[in-house]
C-alpha cells in the first residue's frame, strides 16, 4: 500500500483501461464521464484490503457497498473480471513488492471482498427493488441557486429520519449523487430534497434549473447511520450548515412524532442572512413545542442573527454534557465541528454525522 500512494491515480485509470478493453460490455455500468466515479471503486477495494482483519468493520462497509451497487445493475458474474483487473493494475504500479505471496493474498481479500458483496446484495434483492422511480411533484425555489424538490415513489420507500439517498437525473444517466431527506418519514409517502446548485455540479445544476414536476428520477436505497436513538433521554445538539440543514430538520420533526420532550438545540449556519432559506419552517417547529431552540448562525456580512463561525458559537453556549450532537454540512464545517465538540468535552461516540467521504452533495 506505502508503495502503491504516490502512484494510485495512475493506478487507478490503469485499472478502469484494462476493465473496459477486456470486458467492454462493463462500461454501460459506468457513467459517460468518470471525473466522480472514477476514484470510488478503486479507492473502495484498497480500503476493504486495509480492513481485512477488521471483520465486523468490513462487513458492515461492503454490505452497505453491495447493496448500493444494485441500482448500477452490477452482477455477480461481473466481481471477477474486475478482481482479475485489479491484480493486474496492482502488479503493474507495486512492482517492487509484489510477488507470488502478495497475489495470492490480494486474490485472498478480492475473494472475500466479492462474496460479502454478493451474499449483501443477494439478501437485499429478496426484500427491496435495486432502484425506485420518483416522480417530482414539487419544485419550490427557495433562492437563486436553492431548490425543494419533492418526489412521489412509485413504490414503498422505508427509510429513517437523518438519513440519505443517491439519486438519479434522466439527463445525466448512470451520474448518482447523495441527498439528505429533508423530512421525517410522512403519511403520504412523498420524499423532499433540499438542493444547492454549484458550479460544475451536474446533477444539483439540473435538480435546480431544469427539473419540473413531472419530471421522473431514480432513487437508491436509503444508507445512513444519523439517526436519532429513543431509548435514550438525552437532548439534541444540532449544527447544520448550509442545505445540510435538511436532514437536520427531519431529526427534529422525528423527535417531535415520537412526542417525547427532550430538549433539542439548533445551531443554523450560513454565509449570509439570505442563506438562511429554511428559517422559517424551523422557527414554526420551535413555535409549535416549547423544548425546541432554533439559532441562526451567519458567518458573513452584516446580519441581526449571531455572527461568526459555527463551531465557535456553539462553544458560547452549552454546557452540552447531556446531549448527543448532530453535524450536518460541508466537509470542512463537519471537521471543524468534530474537533469543537470533543475539545468541549463531549464523547466521540454520542457525535453523530455520516462517512466524510459519502456526505450528501454539498459541493458537487
Amino acid at each position: 500500500m506505502a508503495e502503491l500512494g504516490p502512484v494510485a491515480d495512475k493506478a487507478t485509470s490503469y485499472f478502469y483501461a484494462l476493465l473496459f478493453v477486456r470486458h467492454p460490455d462493463l462500461r454501460e455500468l459506468f457513467p459517460a464521464a468518470m471525473d466522480t466515479q472514477r476514484d470510488r471503486l478503486f479507492k473502495a477495494l484498497l480500503a476493504a484490503a486495509q480492513h481485512v482483519d477488521d471483520t465486523a468493520t468490513l462487513t458492515e462497509y461492503l454490505s452497505r457497498l453491495g447493496r448500493g451497487h444494485r441500482k448500477y445493475g452490477t452482477l455477480p458474474a461481473h466481481y471477477p473480471a474486475v478482481g482479475e483487473c485489479l491484480l493486474a493494475a496492482l502488479s503493474r504500479y507495486a512492482s517492487v513488492t509484489w510477488s507470488e505471496a502478495t497475489e495470492a493474498a490480494w486474490a485472498r481479500v478480492y475473494t472475500a471482498v466479492s462474496q460479502i458483496m454478493i451474499d449483501a446484495a443477494a439478501e437485499d434483492e429478496v426484500r427491496a427493488p435495486a432502484w425506485w422511480q420518483a416522480e417530482i411533484v414539487g419544485h419550490e425555489r427557495r433562492t437563486r441557486d436553492i431548490a425543494v424538490v419533492t418526489v412521489r415513489p412509485d413504490q414503498p420507500y422505508p427509510f429513517l429520519a437523518g438519513q440519505y439517498t443517491s439519486l438519479e437525473t434522466p439527463w445525466w444517466p448512470r451520474v448518482w449523487r447523495h441527498y439528505s431527506f429533508s423530512a421525517a418519514p410522512r403519511p403520504d409517502g412523498l420524499l423532499s430534497f433540499h438542493v444547492k446548485a454549484v458550479p460544475a455540479g451536474w446533477v444539483s445544476n439540473a435538480l435546480v434549473h431544469r427539473a419540473r414536476p413531472g419530471d421522473v428520477l431514480r432513487l437508491g436505497p436509503p444508507t445512513g447511520s444519523m439517526i436519532v436513538d429513543h431509548s435514550t433521554d438525552n437532548g439534541l445538539l444540532c449544527l447544520g450548515g448550509g442545505t445540510g440543514i435538511a436532514p437536520i430538520k427531519a431529526l427534529v420533526e422525528d423527535v417531535a412524532e415520537h412526542g417525547r420532550r427532550r430538549p433539542v438545540e439548533v445551531f443554523y449556519g450560513a454565509r449570509h442572512d439570505d442563506d438562511l432559506y429554511d428559517i422559517d419552517t424551523l422557527l414554526s417547529l420551535q413555535r409549535s413545542h416549547p423544548w425546541i431552540s432554533v439559532r441562526p448562525v451567519v458567518s458573513d456580512g452584516p446580519t441581526r442573527c449571531l455572527s461568526g463561525e459555527l463551531p465557535h458559537i456553539v462553544r458560547q453556549y452549552g454546557p452540552w454534557n447531556a446531549y448527543d450532537a448532530y453535524l450536518s454540512g460541508p466537509p470542512g464545517m463537519i471537521r471543524s465541528g468534530v474537533d469543537t465538540l470533543v475539545g468541549i468535552g463531549i464523547p466521540p461516540h454520542r457525535i453523530r454525522h455520516d462517512s466524510i467521504d459519502e456526505l450528501p452533495e454539498f459541493t458537487s
